[in-house]
């Protein structure tokens, strides 16, 4: 039996959940969903899983990681022109931002320039704890759970926070729609209430997908540079091909 773990991690634990589902030759169930986990958490529930989603960047930009260390030793070279916004973009966003948002795919936040960059320094020190050396196509990987929506033909935005508690309820109903075989039990109250439990089980299905080698990779190009930054791994599966 294959069982795969999603974390949608957060800068606190009070808002990190942990998705558990088990594969079986015809379904698949949602056997566990914690929310509020610390790290000590996310290790016990991942101990064992064939296969690892975390929604957290792995890495910051090559160019963004010059850039520090070339500023914190007074070496940065004159005449960068960085008063002009594209002359940042390389210092904001990684190659898999780049790609996500020329396959459609939707628009990451910025680790380097973004509120998310608190959660990926929690995502560094956890990747350590777990193991995990490949940041590209390891045990655990980069998850973006919007992509895998918007892949999916489902909503992908406007759906976060307790004002938009309604879209959220609707959501979980089409996701349930769309993935017969998938059995929430009890726990689909709880994903449509809370966000962060609804983003942990996506978060899921997408070590799902990449189990199955069925997500998007790296070109030989830009593998060696996605080893440093990590990778988003975007479903290319349909749902049902996931079972």
């Amino acid at each position: 039996m294959m069982r795969t773990v999603g974390v949608d991690l957060s800068a606190s634990p009070a808002k990190t959940a942990v998705a558990t589902v088990d594969w079986l030759p015809d379904r698949a169930v949602l056997t566990g969903l914690v929310v509020a986990a610390d790290d000590a958490a996310i290790r016990r529930l991942a101990t064992g899983a064939t296969r690892v989603g975390i929604d957290s960047p792995f890495g910051w930009p090559d160019e963004f990681v010059d850039f520090v260390v070339a500023h914190h030793r007074n070496r940065l070279p004159v005449g960068r022109g960085l008063d002009d916004i594209a002359r940042r973009r390389p210092l904001a966003l990684r190659r898999t931002d780049l790609r996500i948002v020329d396959d459609g795919a939707g628009r990451p936040l910025s680790v380097s320039a973004d509120q998310i960059a608190h959660v990926a320094f929690r995502c560094a020190g956890l990747l350590a704890d777990l193991g995990v050396d490949d940041r590209v196509d390891g045990w655990a990987v980069e998850a973006y759970p919007a992509g895998a929506l918007k892949r999916w033909g489902l909503i992908s935005r406007g759906y976060k926070r307790r004002a938009n508690v309604p879209v959220l309820a609707e959501l979980v109903l089409a996701l349930q729609a769309a993935a017969p075989w998938l059995d929430l039990g009890d726990h689909a109250e709880t994903m449509a209430r809370d966000d962060d439990a609804f983003d942990a089980v996506i978060t899921a299905l997408i070590a799902r997908a990449a189990q199955l080698g069925r997500t998007t990779r790296p070109d030989a190009a830009d593998r060696p540079v996605a080893a440093r930054e990590g990778w988003i791994h975007v479903p290319t599966a349909e749902l049902a091909e996931l079972i």
